[in-house]
């Protein structure tokens, strides 16, 4: 008699294989849909720029400090600088014209956790530039921020 012996364990991984290529593929679209595109530099005009900020100097003194922020020139209509205290460097670095590009005034801070546009009063983040004004759709403008010793590099990405 002649026995026919069929590998019962290679049955079973089979399903098991067919599951994890499932959930690899949901787990990669999941991460690929999840990305949001952060649609900051749709209306501004694309400059280059590179600003270097020494915080030894007095104007700058503040920045030392964490919630410490100040203006400097650059960029299309000035940048505002705010150390957060928060991050590896923990400054941030904002253009100050209004996302809209609907303003010839740049944007104020008061110190708060704001940006705003004077001339429609919009309100943005400091912290990620998102909008705080139901209605805009644009971020504000953020720049890279490096540090080399005392010295603050701020760049347009």
């Amino acid at each position: 008699m002649y026995k026919i012996f069929v590998n019962c364990n290679r049955l079973a991984i089979k399903p098991y294989f067919i599951t994890m290529r499932k959930l690899f593929l949901l787990f990669v679209l999941t991460s690929f849909f999840s990305c949001e595109k952060n649609e900051t530099n749709d209306i501004l005009p694309d400059i280059s720029f590179n600003v270097t900020v020494n915080l030894n100097l007095p104007q700058y003194i503040d920045l030392q400090v964490p919630s410490g922020w100040t203006y400097t020139n650059g960029a299309i209509q000035g940048i505002i600088i705010q150390n957060t205290g928060i991050g590896n460097p923990p400054y941030k670095a904002f253009e100050r014209a209004c996302p809209n590009y609907d303003c010839s005034t740049p944007m104020i801070f008061d110190g708060s956790l704001k940006l705003k546009c004077s001339c429609d009063n919009s309100e943005y983040s400091i912290y990620d530039g998102s909008p705080q004004t139901s209605g805009n759709s644009h971020f504000a403008r953020e720049y890279r921020v490096t540090k080399s010793g005392s010295t603050l590099n701020i760049t347009n990405f």
